[in-house]
C-alpha cells in the first residue's frame, strides 16, 4: 500500500540534496553508492506505530521518523525508513543480548521470512509519499556451533531479526525473493521510483 498526499510547494532544487531521517551508517553507504547528495540529520521520534496490523509498522515508523526532520528541516526533502523482520506475521526487532539473539536465530533457521522496510518522503512537516518494500529471505539449515559462532562474532546485536546479509550473517542465508538493498535497509529502486514520480509533479 502506498500513500501520496497532494504536491502543493515541492521545489525542484529539493532534488539536489535530501535529507535522512537515519543514523544508520548502511543506509548513509547505500545512498553515497548511488550518488545521491545528501545530509544526515537523525531523528529523535519514538517508534509508536497506531496500526493494529502489525505489517504497517515500517511504513509507520517511517513516516514519523521523515515527519520528526521535516518539522526542524524546511524546503528539505526527508527520508524516513523502518526496517523490521517478520517471522509469522511477528515482528523480530534487534536482539538486544546475546540469549535473545540466538534464539531468534533458532527461529529463523531452515525457514523463510519477510523482510520490510518502510519508505516515507516528507516536505516541511507533511508526508508526500508512503510506502514499502518486502524481500522473502531464506535461511540455510545451519548448525547450532553455526549460530552460536555468528553470535559469538557480535554482528547481531543491532541488527533487527539478529542478522546482517551484508556482513557475517550472509553466511546463514541460503537465497533472498526481491531486493537486496531492502534486507540492507534501503530499497534502492522502490526509492528511486517514489522520487521519480514526486519530481515528474513538480
Amino acid at each position: 500500500m502506498e500513500i501520496t498526499n497532494k504536491i502543493t510547494d515541492l521545489k525542484p532544487f529539493a532534488f539536489d540534496e535530501v535529507v535522512l531521517a537515519s543514523g544508520s551508517p548502511r543506509r548513509r553507504e547505500i545512498l553515497s553508492q548511488i550518488g545521491m547528495k545528501f545530509r544526515v540529520v537523525v531523528s529523535n521520534d519514538e517508534e509508536s506505530p497506531k496500526s493494529n496490523n502489525p505489517l504497517d509498522f515500517p511504513r509507520e515508523n517511517a513516516s514519523a521518523k521523515a515527519l520528526s526532520v521535516s518539522a526542524k528541516e524546511h524546503d528539505s526533502l526527508v527520508l524516513g525508513f523502518d526496517t523490521l523482520v517478520f517471522l509469522d506475521g511477528e515482528p523480530l526487532g534487534k536482539p538486544g543480548t546475546p540469549e535473545k539473539a540466538l534464539e531468534m536465530l533458532k527461529r529463523l533457521n531452515g525457514r523463510s521470512h519477510k523482510v520490510i522496510t518502510g519508505v516515507a518522503v516528507a516536505w516541511n512537516g507533511a508526508i508526500l509519499s508512503a510506502t514499502e518494500e518486502e524481500t522473502e529471505v531464506f535461511f540455510r539449515n545451519n548448525t547450532l556451533q553455526e549460530l552460536e559462532d555468528y553470535v559469538n562474532s557480535k554482528d547481531p546485536m543491532d541488527k533487527a531479526g539478529a542478522y546482517g546479509i551484508q556482513t557475517q550473517g550472509a553466511r546463514l542465508i541460503s537465497g533472498i525473493r526481491g531486493c537486496y538493498y531492502n534486507v540492507v535497509g534501503l530499497p534502492v529502486a522502490r526509492l528511486l521510483d517514489v522520487l521519480g514520480r514526486l519530481k515528474e509533479k513538480t
